[in-house]
């Protein structure tokens, strides 16, 4: 199942790929600051929104 993550703040991508990260690993890639906005990344669970993936390129 394919997953996407961004940044909550400027809604960069920070990762997509079909094999899961975890959200500590996607955040220490980038040393813990989005690249675009520099806004500190934190994983909290109560932020999260779970649904199924739609290709819109087809």
């Amino acid at each position: 199942m394919p997953q996407k993550v961004t940044c909550a703040e400027c809604n960069h991508l920070l990762y997509e790929g079909d094999i899961l990260k975890s959200p500590q690993d996607i955040i220490k890639k980038f040393d813990g600051r989005c690249p675009k906005c520099n806004r500190k990344l934190v994983f909290a669970s109560g932020g999260i929104s779970i649904s199924p993936y739609v290709d819109s390129s087809k």
